[in-house]
């Protein structure tokens, strides 16, 4: 029988008002590195690549973060579906508490030891000192992240996917004007700079945490319970460990592998992280819609999957299948199109605007599998729990392949810079036949739930 994919508007009604809001989301958070990228591409170009590079310790941050955080929307969306409101707050503690904890870790090693980490991702001592005087402000930031993400998390799985939207444009576009004011010293301010943009990441984390807060005590929504926070449920907290820990193993893989791309780039000149720090903020921008599409997506499959309707979730997802694709394709159409323009917004020398150019088109192609990979991997399969799938791919397709290449073409054979970058970018078009095969098996058609 013909599934009809276009005419379903149930499903098309559901998938929108879960997609399109955390689209949104992912579009606001891009848009703040944009803002940073180009900002400070209007100081200097070493101020960009500096920046760039030091935002990728929250990344890898953000990677740990995510593990958590994927698991409350996981587990959260599956008793969501079955309307057991009290383990979802349950999994909102549990998360509250790990993702405290690497938070504070993080803020540790910004604030107080900055130049160890960047000397991480570059040997260029200018912007090693650029990137510390960054860190040891915007350090303070890590603090919030994760206790903010956990809220928006849990608001996602309990049908304010909306109202997160509204919280994560409203701390952007906060942090976009103060980057203005802080970085070039408008208003009779003095000129930060570089400290600006920190300054300006700090402000808007404080209020989008404030926010959340407030949010969560009104009527409808969901606050931890402070009576049970600290309580632990054995069996709960097996799931969650469960779920989790791949999660992790491959938010890991996935972003130290990421952060290398960005190190090897790092080590290759100024001209060539200039040009990876732009078609990173590119890709990162093109690639909110998948990802709208893979949380969407799998808080959708997974609220049929817990409510026991494991047919009509296999359905689903058969359905976000045949969308991943066409997204990928149109993703491809979207990096080509803007590829003509990019290089017009920052200030950059020559050999770097070539760099990009030939970034952009290489990307161009990597959004095919990035786009596909994304919302079978992370939201169908994430939504019934088969979550180790992700790591063993990563540690095959990225750490055996795309990695090895990249580091003899950088530190032995000395390949050329765009040779170099299309070897970090193998791994996502490679795995494709690998990832529709595990989908045929339908091990993700599963309900995690429990009955208490």
């Amino acid at each position: 029988m013909k599934d009809k994919l276009f005419s379903d508007r149930m499903f098309w009604n559901k998938l929108l008002h879960l997609a399109a809001p955390i689209a949104l989301q992912s579009l606001m958070l891009a848009s703040v590195a944009a803002a940073d990228a180009l900002m400070l591409g209007r100081v200097t170009q070493n101020s960009m690549a500096a920046v760039s590079l030091a935002t990728q310790i929250q990344f890898v941050q953000n990677m740990i973060l995510a593990a958590i955080v994927s698991t409350i929307m996981i587990l959260g969306a599956q008793y969501w579906g079955k309307q057991d409101i009290g383990t979802v707050n349950d999994i909102f503690c549990i998360g509250l508490r790990l993702s405290i904890a690497a938070s504070f870790v993080f803020f540790i090693g910004c604030v107080f030891f900055p130049q160890y980490l960047m000397m991480i991702f570059t040997n260029e001592e200018a912007l090693i000192v650029i990137g510390v005087r960054y860190l040891k402000i915007a350090g303070w930031s890590y603090l919030l992240t994760g206790i903010s993400q956990c809220y928006l998390a849990t608001m996602k799985v309990s049908e304010h996917a909306s109202q997160t939207a509204i919280v994560s444009s409203g701390a952007v576009i906060i942090n976009i004007i103060l980057n203005a004011v802080f970085i070039f010293g408008l208003f009779g301010l003095p000129a930060m700079e570089v400290q600006g943009a920190a300054v300006a990441t700090l402000i808007s984390r404080v209020i989008e945490l404030g926010w959340v807060l407030v949010l969560s005590y009104k009527e409808g929504y969901i606050h931890p319970d402070l009576s049970r926070i600290f309580k632990r449920n054995k069996l709960l907290s097996r799931d969650f460990t469960k779920c989790a820990l791949p999660l992790l193993g491959a938010s890991l893989f996935w972003g130290v592998g990421f952060t290398s791309y960005s190190a090897f780039m790092g080590h290759l000149g100024t001209d060539a992280t200039a040009a990876n720090s732009i078609a990173a903020v590119v890709r990162d921008l093109v690639c909110c819609l998948c990802n709208g599409l893979a949380n969407g997506g799998g808080i959708l499959v997974g609220n049929e999957l817990g409510a026991g309707h494991l047919e009509r979730g296999k359905q689903y997802g058969d359905r976000l299948v045949k969308i991943a694709f066409l997204t990928g394709f149109l993703s491809t159409a979207i990096m080509l199109a803007v590829t003509p323009f990019v290089t017009k917004f920052v200030k950059m020398t020559d050999q770097a605007s070539w760099y990009l150019i030939g970034m952009m088109i290489i990307m161009a192609f990597y959004m095919i599998g990035r786009t596909v990979n994304t919302i079978v991997i992370n939201g169908i399969f994430a939504a019934g729990g088969d979550t180790i799938f992700d790591m063993y791919s990563l540690a095959i397709c990225m750490w055996g392949i795309a990695i090895p290449l990249a580091v003899a073409g950088t530190f032995f054979l000395h390949w050329p810079v765009l040779v170099v970058y299309a070897c970090t970018c193998l791994d996502e078009v490679g795995k494709i036949p690998w990832v529709m095969y595990h989908y045929r098996k339908y091990i993700w058609v599963r309900d995690l739930t429990r009955e208490w």
